[in-house]
Formats: C-alpha cells, sequence, structure tokens
C-alpha cells in the first residue's frame, strides 16, 4: 500500500520537478513558535517534513541544530508531546509527510510497541533513526514497517559497494543521501560531486534520492534539485530560529514568519531548477 512518502514522490515526478524537504526541531525555540513554524511550512512550499526529536546527545548534529535541541529541551519537549504536535496537524493536513529524524534512546525509553503505535495513530509516516544500523533492523526497522510506516536510511560518500546493499535493504519511502562527511551544517555540498554519487545510488536503488547536508541557500537547494529528487534543508531553518531570538532567548514576534520567508525562498529555487 502506498504511504504519504510514496504519493508525494509521485507527484513530484508527474510534475518533473524535485521537492523541498525541511528539517525543524519539534519545540524549537518553544511549543507556540514551534507550531506555527510547523503548520506554515506546507503553505510555504515544504514538499516532506522532517519533525527533529531533541535528544541530550545528537552525534551526528552540527552545533546549531545541537544548540536548537537544547533549546527544545528547556522548552519541556518530549517526545510524547512531539506526537501530539503530529496529532494536531493531521487535523488539517492529511496529505504532507512528516517524518520523524533523531536517535533511538528516546524511543527505548518511551517503549518501542507503544511508540509504533502512537506514531501510526497520530499520523506519523516515515522514521530516521541515525544510530541504528542495518544489523540492528530486528529492533526497530522491521517493526516499524509492519506498521507501515517507512524506514528511512543514510547513505554517505563512504557507503561503498559492499556497504550500500545493507544500507537498501529495508530502506523505504526514499534514501537519504548525506552530500558531505561529517556533521550536520559543517560544509557545503558540491553539486558535481553529488550528480555523480546519485547516479550510482540509482542504479541501484528505484527509491527516491533525497540530498541533504550543505544547502543553504535558495541556489545551493536548485543545485541539488537539477540532480536529485529532493533537496534537504536543515541548519539553515534552525539559525533562522535562533536568529529570531532576543536575548534572553525568547521568539521576537517575527521569529516563526522568517523560517517560513526562508521555507518560500528555497521553495521557489528548488521549483524553478531545470532537470
Amino acid at each position: 500500500m502506498a504511504t504519504r512518502i510514496d504519493r508525494r514522490f509521485a507527484k513530484l515526478k508527474n510534475e518533473g520537478r524535485a521537492g523541498l524537504v525541511a528539517y525543524i526541531m519539534a519545540g524549537d525555540p518553544d511549543p507556540g513558535t514551534s507550531w506555527t513554524i510547523l503548520e506554515g511550512l506546507p503553505a510555504a512550499g515544504v514538499d516532506v517534513i522532517e519533525l527533529g526529536m531533541c535528544f541530550t546527545d545528537p552525534m551526528a548534529d552540527g552545533p546549531v541544530i545541537q544548540v536548537a535541541g537544547q533549546r527544545a529541551l528547556r522548552a519541556g519537549m518530549t517526545l510524547r508531546k512531539m506526537l501530539d504536535m503530529v496529532r494536531r496537524f493531521r487535523r488539517d493536513d492529511d496529505e504532507t509527510p512528516i517524518v520523524l529524524m533523531g536517535y533511538y534512546n528516546p524511543i527505548y525509553a518511551y517503549g518501542n510497541e507503544a511508540f509504533l503505535r502512537e506514531a501510526r495513530e497520530a499520523g506519523l509516516d516515515g522514521l530516521i533513526i541515525v544510530d541504528l544500523p542495518p544489523e540492528e533492523d530486528g529492533e526497530l526497522c522491521i517493526p516499524a514497517l509492519g506498521t507501515g510506516l517507512n524506514w528511512i536510511r543514510l547513505a554517505t560518500p563512504t557507503t561503498d559497494d559492499r556497504r550500500l546493499p545493507a544500507v537498501l535493504e529495508n530502506t523505504s519511502g526514499f534514501l537519504y543521501y548525506v552530500s558531505v562527511t561529517g556533521i550536520t551544517g559543517a560544509k557545503g555540498a558540491d553539486a558535481e560531486v553529488v550528480a555523480r554519487a546519485v547516479s550510482r545510488l540509482r542504479a541501484r536503488t528505484p527509491l527516491p534520492v533525497a540530498v541533504g547536508f550543505g544547502i543553504k541557500t535558495p541556489e545551493q537547494a536548485a543545485a541539488i534539485a537539477r540532480v536529485a529528487e529532493a533537496a534537504v534543508v536543515g541548519s539553515a531553518f534552525c539559525q533562522k530560529v535562533a536568529d529570531g531570538l532576543d536575548g534572553d532567548g525568547r521568539a521576537k514576534p517575527g521569529c516563526a514568519g522568517e523560517v517560513l520567508d526562508l521555507a518560500r525562498a528555497l521553495s521557489q529555487g528548488v521549483r524553478g531548477a531545470r532537470r
């Protein structure tokens, strides 16, 4: 059965364009502002939403997303509250896919069975759990697939031909290609290098390829949109939130609007790219 993610990428293919995937940290900088951003992303041109789950030890994240997670933790964000955000979002939007991106520890503490049941009930569509390798698929991946959730895996520049089959085996929805080595937001992506990598991946899987890490501007997003099925932007959104805070760390009145303005600009870049 086709998932929301499958339907969205099929729609993008029919429209002859790439998509924009936006990562935001749930609860950053406070529940109200975070909700305003989440609610406004589809109208701003975002095709798929990655909702970050704050965690105390975010090993794959750069400083911008780490600080965003710390703000969300201070604001009281929890996994249960994040699922409540998804549930609330689904009251008015039954089409835009939402993917949870984060680490396994909060899910393990919540209880895998309870989490998967409540995630599906809330309207979540997929999971990106960066610290669960293919060797641990029996832990959460296989049960998640059994409930109808997509399991989205990361491939990197160091994923060689020996490792790639294991990465692809239980991946669904789309493949997330990390365009640079290292942590999020560290350096920019080279579109020519990415194009070669995406061609290699397409030869091994029919899944759409979304490219992330190092994409911050509409021009960079457009360059990726010409060679992949989607461009993923995360650190730039979290930085825009940080830029919209006052000296006490509270959101200024225009904070959410500035984040959504960035989404609109990135979407225009992606939609204007010729493939």
